[in-house]
């Protein structure tokens, strides 16, 4: 009896307290609402309210700080699985490069043996000469420039002239201090060049655009987009090798060539003196130096050409006095 007694009283003092919380939180609701008109406002309430918020937001910031680090808890890992990724990618590209860069090494290695077993000199000496280039407004051609560099350093005409990245052009006039260069763009620049793919010949025709053309292209060429273009060296005035661009077709489906050169701006570039291949000079004889004289055949010379003997005068000198 003493026991059901007592569990009604928790029960019937449990409601009383959740009535009595009810209320007290309705009435503290009205007298907030109240108070936040702006009629009710006063600097007294503002002050009371600005001391209160100073003194909620340290704990309101305590109490957040775990919600927040639990929503960056995602988007910290999604990060961490990214730079796994692209660590990976790019150590496999490292790997790949140092592959390419040691067998770049090995046939540099092989290719000298090579041109030391058969006395080959390269075409493309490395005794280049550095110099800076200047615009050349008043010059014959559209497109030129000026070098600080001439045949007092060893600059001759016709010598390819190289930035960082490929082929400009080649020297057409030099004085003692300085050198004009003709530039691949310009109308009246023809470059022999070649595929390096293909091996494929044509010639490299400028025309005062960003891009020269590819003209006298030989039959069957296989030449493709991207394709590296180099010169060939087949006008024996400039060296083979040497890098000038990528194929691409226009609008209206000409090759032309997308210059290497034109990925840097054209400051300073480098000459490299090329001695080109001569034909063959003849041989003089010298004046203590006589030709080979060939006996028989001048005595048959002689015979052919001896006129025949009267036949009179051969009786008479057979039979002695008429």
């Amino acid at each position: 009896m003493s026991i059901g007694g007592s569990s009604r009283r928790r029960d019937e003092s449990g409601v009383r307290f959740s009535r009595t919380f009810t209320v007290a939180l309705f009435l503290i609701s009205i007298v907030l609402v109240a108070f936040d008109r702006p009629q009710a406002r006063s600097p007294a309430l503002a002050s009371l309210r600005a001391g209160i918020t100073d003194l909620a937001a340290p704990v309101l910031d305590l109490v957040a700080a775990p919600v927040r680090g639990l929503s960056n808890i995602g988007p910290y890992w999604r990060n961490q699985a990214h730079l796994a990724e692209e660590n990976a990618d790019l150590r496999q590209r490292l790997n790949e490069t140092r592959y390419w860069r040691d067998l770049a090494l090995q046939l540099r290695d092989q290719r000298e043996v090579y041109e030391q077993a058969l006395r080959v000199e390269s075409p493309a000496t490395q005794n280049r000469i550095g110099a800076w280039t200047l615009g050349d407004p008043d010059g014959p051609f559209v497109q030129s420039r000026l070098i600080g560099a001439g045949t007092r350093q060893g600059v001759d005409s016709g010598d390819p002239v190289l930035n960082v990245y490929g082929l400009i052009g080649r020297v057409v006039e030099t004085g003692n201090v300085s050198s004009r260069v003709l530039l691949l763009t310009d109308l009246n620049s023809r470059i022999p060049v070649m595929a390096d793919r293909s091996n494929a010949r044509a010639v490299l025709v400028g025309d005062n655009s960003d891009y020269p053309r590819l003209d006298f292209l030989t039959r069957n060429a296989g030449l493709e987009d991207g394709d590296r273009i180099v010169t060939s060296g087949d006008d024996g005035i400039m060296p083979r090798g040497l890098p000038v661009g990528q194929a691409q077709r226009d609008r209206q489906g000409r090759w032309r060539v997308r210059l290497y050169s034109d990925q840097a701006p054209v400051d300073f570039v480098w000459v490299f003196p090329f001695e080109p291949v001569r034909p063959p000079e003849p041989e003089s004889l010298s004046d203590d130096q006589t030709p080979p004289v060939d006996t028989a055949a001048n005595a048959a010379d002689a015979d052919s050409d001896a006129e025949p003997a009267p036949a009179g005068t051969a009786e008479t000198s057979a039979g002695g006095e008429p």
